[in-house]
């Protein structure tokens, strides 16, 4: 090694000291940046120096010897104590419970290892603490391995060690900065202190199958302890500690999957045995799965990260729903619609949905929709609520699809403020919409089930209408009246019956026109517009009745003009109507009125035959009306009543007491119409006749009294007529004359088609002729073939000799 001697010996030539002063004390370097020190000036005498300064100093001749004195060799044996001192102090701290203290302060330990790195480079002290690490994380596995402990208790002692050993770590970071700075910042293959010590931490401890198998048997027993008693565990946040410590080293993901692993097997297991016992309590069974999912939801949230929360739940969910589903929704979804619970079916849709589970879901929700609307459509015995009960169901339906069947919410790109490119983009939430395939559901499961009794559903719904058109609004607003109605006519959409509905709507509005008794004839303009321009384009036909009346009453005006004021003309209104505008046939009998009765009649008929000398009237009294003065001992009422009611109590002028058979001799009435009258008269709230015997049915030995005690608190009496509603017999003679219209259609249609395509097989004939009839009814199979059969053999159609099957067009 060369000395300090050896090499500030100059060589003779160099004048590197040529110009050293004798003394330098006032001597600075213009390249320093400390200020010039002034020294006080001494007497000439005394100051030797300053008389020398003067005088130019001769370089020397020769070399320049300088010589040190002292012992300037290398401090090996320092080092290697300081070395020393840090591998004892490295020792002291990864050893556990030891209660030696560190030989030193920290700031002679911090020292030391910086001298070393200094001297040495620090590979020295770097082999010196893997060797101390290794040792240490040795000793702290065998006690984990050789613990007395078990299950949560081990794992207690496994946060203890962990916790022990990353605070000692942290520690030892500190102490050996100079290491990290000095050494290991230089190559990047060597580690940190704390990577190096955090790698042989995993690779000794996480790699013993042992000490594994102990943390899952601590996870299970908490995981099942937790699971079972429905409850938190005292140890809980040691188990959050344990998942901190396995985040932090790296080692979370193995026992992540162990966690799915057990709670699959503990939920598939559980959902097992529970189903098998609450068979016959799906409703149950659901609510203790939602129960589960939701505590499940809850401890993981509590104890894992986030990002195995998803998992978890998927896990969860798919262990206790699997092989479920169809039951769960065939048997749930039904009882909370009928209770109204859309909360509950709000959370079944979001947990149906997350396992793949709409279409189930969506498939009983059809199930039930269909089942429902063909009790009520088959249920007979209340068919006057059968459009209230469908349009309840309707709304509850409605509501339940557009409030709880929901898909998730996504956003799109909001690019309409954006300025600059460079801008991050927003995105606008939307709103959650209702799933499509529910509302495909409600509407196929309504077409379905009306089919349960053909041709009824559309005569009730047009027989509601006839009812709320003659009730009227009452104390709801236009908008809310509209609504109401509306909501009537989309349960016509799903009937695939529109003639039946066609024809039951006309002859009501007919009969509202003629009595009327429509509430408002603005509303009977807007409806009838509404069906002609949305639903079917033969509704147009009615406007033909709003003009025949317009002209009937113009022609009353002329005709009460010519009357005296005194006349009993100025109170006969008479309707004439064009047939084929109406829904009604010419009657086929008609009854015996009182004489002053016909007289006017037939006085009005003349009068109405000289202007229009072409036209033959016929006279309907099944759609009169008629007012009169009644005097009881309560006073005198003002009865309105059909003009077969009044005949018949016009009767009662001339006897107090007639009976059945007198009456139906002197009014000439048909036996079914006349009984009818005489119970809206004799038997029904408002009993203006007697009946003797009393009772609900008229007998041909009954005999009817005039009820002279009748009282009512009004002054006009109203007194339901037959007339004026379809009775069932109406309604039987009407659905015959609809299927008799029927045969015209598909006749028609047959032949239409067979003119066109003058050869056809039965099966496409069929088809087209399904094809050409649906926007007026959906007719049954069986119907085609007979009608077909009839036109063949009226040799409209014929059969083709080779095949039986194809038919040909008979011009």
């Amino acid at each position: 090694m060369a000395t300090v001697f050896n090499l500030l010996t100059l060589p003779k030539t160099s004048g590197g000291l040529s110009e050293i002063r004798s003394t330098v004390i006032d001597s600075v370097d213009s390249g320093s940046a400390s200020p010039r020190r002034k020294v006080p000036r001494l007497d000439t005498d005394s100051d030797s120096a300053s008389a020398s300064r003067s005088k130019p100093t001769k370089a020397p001749s020769g070399p320049i010897t300088i010589t040190i004195r002292g012992d300037f060799a290398p401090r090996l044996q320092d080092n290697s104590r300081a070395f020393a001192l840090v591998r004892q102090c490295i020792r002291i701290i990864l050893t556990r419970d030891n209660p030696e203290f560190l030989p030193s302060s920290y700031e002679h330990i911090y020292s030391s290892c910086r001298a070393i790195v200094g001297a040495s480079g620090g590979e020295g002290l770097y082999d010196a603490l893997k060797m101390e690490l290794e040792q240490s994380i040795g000793r702290l596995a065998n006690s984990l391995i050789s613990t007395p402990n078990t299950g949560i208790e081990w794992i207690t002692f496994f946060v203890d060690a962990c916790d022990w050993f990353g605070t000692h770590i942290d520690k030892l970071q500190s102490l050996l900065t100079y290491l990290d700075q000095g050494y290991a910042a230089r190559d990047p293959k060597v580690a940190s202190v704390r990577e190096l010590a955090f790698s042989q931490f995993s690779n000794r401890i996480f790699d013993d199958r042992r000490i594994v198998e102990y943390l899952r048997s601590g996870i299970s027993e908490w995981l099942s302890w937790e699971r079972k008693n429905n409850s938190e565990h005292k140890d809980r946040d040691r188990i959050k500690l344990l998942i901190k410590h396995l985040l932090t080293h790296q080692q979370y993901s193995p026992i992540e999957e162990y966690y799915l692993e057990i709670t699959r097997a503990f939920y598939m297991a559980e959902s097992n045995e529970r189903a098998k016992n609450m068979k016959n309590d799906p409703k149950g069974f659901y609510q203790f799965v939602s129960r589960r999912i939701k505590q499940e939801d809850a401890r993981c949230k509590d104890v894992l990260p986030v990002g195995s929360w998803v998992l978890v739940r998927k896990v969860t969910e798919k262990a206790l729903w699997t092989g479920r589903l169809e039951w769960l929704a065939n048997e749930t979804l039904g009882a909370y619609m009928d209770d109204k619970d859309i909360t509950e079916l709000e959370k079944m849709y979001t947990l149906f949905a997350r396992v793949d589970g709409a279409k189930i879901l969506c498939a009983a929700f059809r199930k039930h929709i269909r089942t429902s609307v063909e009790n009520i459509v088959k249920d007979s015995a209340h068919d006057e609520d059968m459009v209230q009960r469908l349009l309840d169901l309707k709304a509850l339906a409605d509501t339940t699809i557009v409030s709880a069947f929901l898909d998730e919410a996504t956003a799109i790109p909001d690019k309409s403020n954006n300025t600059n490119d460079n801008k991050a983009s927003t995105s606008i939430p939307l709103p959650r919409v209702p799933n499509q395939e529910f509302t495909y559901a409600l509407s196929d499961a309504f077409t379905t089930g009306f089919k349960a009794r053909r041709n009824k559903p559309a005569e009730m719904i047009a027989k509601y209408l006839d009812k709320a058109m003659r009730k009227g609004q009452g104390t709801t607003t236009d908008s809310e009246f509209e609504a109401l109605l509306d909501s009537v006519l989309a349960l016509y959409r799903f009937t695939e019956d529109k003639d039946v509905f066609r024809t039951f709507y006309h002859r009501s509005l007919a009969k509202r026109l003629l009595l009327e008794k429509s509430a408002s004839n603005d509303f009977e303009a807007a409806m009838l517009k509404k069906l002609k321009e949305q639903y079917d384009p033969e509704f147009g036909m009615a406007e033909d009745m709003f003009k025949d009346l317009a002209l009937s009453r113009e022609a009353m005006r002329e005709y009460h003009a010519k009357k005296a004021v005194a006349s009993p003309a100025r109170i006969l209104t008479a309707m004439v109507l064009q047939q084929s505008a109406w829904p009604f046939t010419a009657p086929n009998s008609s009854i015996t009125l009182p004489e002053n009765m016909q007289d006017e009649l037939d006085n009005y008929k003349a009068y109405y035959k000289f202007k229009h000398t072409a036209h033959r009237l016929t006279w309907d009294h099944a759609l009169g009306t008629a007012t009169l003065t009644a005097r009881f001992k309560a006073g005198i009422k003002e009865l309105s009543v059909s003009l077969y009611q009044a005949v018949i109590l016009l009767l009662f002028n001339d006897e107090d007491t007639i009976p059945f058979k007198y009456i139906k001799e002197a009014t000439n009435m048909e036996d079914g119409e006349l009984r009818r009258t005489l119970q809206s008269l004799a038997c029904g709230k408002k009993k203006v006749l007697k009946k003797l015997p009393p009772g609900k049915d008229v007998n041909d030995e009954d005999i009817f009294k005039f009820n002279d005690d009748f009282d009512d608190p009004r002054a006009k009496v109203h007194i339901n007529s037959i007339q004026a509603k379809v009775s069932p017999e109406e309604s039987k003679r009407t659905n015959i004359s609809i299927e008799g219209d029927r045969k015209h259609y598909i006749d028609a249609a047959i032949v239409r088609i067979m003119k066109a395509k003058k050869e056809m097989g039965y099966e496409q004939l069929k088809a087209a002729t399904i094809d050409a009839v649906k926007n007026h009814f959906v007719p049954q199979v069986d119907i085609i073939k007979k009608r077909i059969d009839s036109l063949v053999e009226s040799d409209y159609l014929e059969r083709s000799e080779e095949d039986r099957s194809i038919f040909h067009y008979v011009a």
